[in-house]
């Protein structure tokens, strides 16, 4: 059976952990530092993204302050933000699941940082707007 997005809103469970994250910027040549520091790092969220232009790392901000030496020509986001995982397996082929997200949060002028995983997708708010976050998304899982 298909899922909707409205099914999945109404049983996600929306997970926080209590950290403090910070997004840092390397040049695209800098894929080994970067790895490196995701090799070492024993936090149970991390994220490195690849493309052509940059390596972008999202670590845990005492994270960064431990590895910050390592990463050579870096910058890092001023904001600090707040991990919000939608605890809920979802289809590969569930469609419009992110663009709802993110259009509520849009709309509450709520700045996003979306990651997917293969099975679970989570997004990154600025610490000062997390609570009100959390109250939008949960609101929004009980409408249907």
């Amino acid at each position: 059976m298909s899922q909707s997005v409205d099914d999945i809103l109404a049983q996600a469970e929306l997970y926080s952990d209590d950290d403090i994250y910070r997004f840092i910027t390397l040049p695209a040549n800098a894929i080994t530092a970067a790895a490196s520091v995701v090799a070492q790092v024993g936090n149970p969220f991390i994220a490195l993204l690849v493309d052509k232009d940059e390596v972008t790392l999202m670590l845990e901000d005492e994270d960064y302050h431990e590895y910050q030496k390592r990463l050579l020509d870096h910058q890092v986001s001023e904001t600090r933000y707040r991990l919000i995982t939608f605890d809920v397996v979802l289809e590969s082929t569930l469609v419009g699941f992110m663009a709802r997200v993110t259009q509520i949060l849009a709309d509450a002028n709520i700045s996003v940082m979306p990651f997917a995983a293969f099975s679970r997708d989570h997004i990154f708010v600025s610490d000062t707007d997390f609570e009100k976050a959390m109250q939008v998304l949960a609101e929004l899982k009980s409408i249907k």
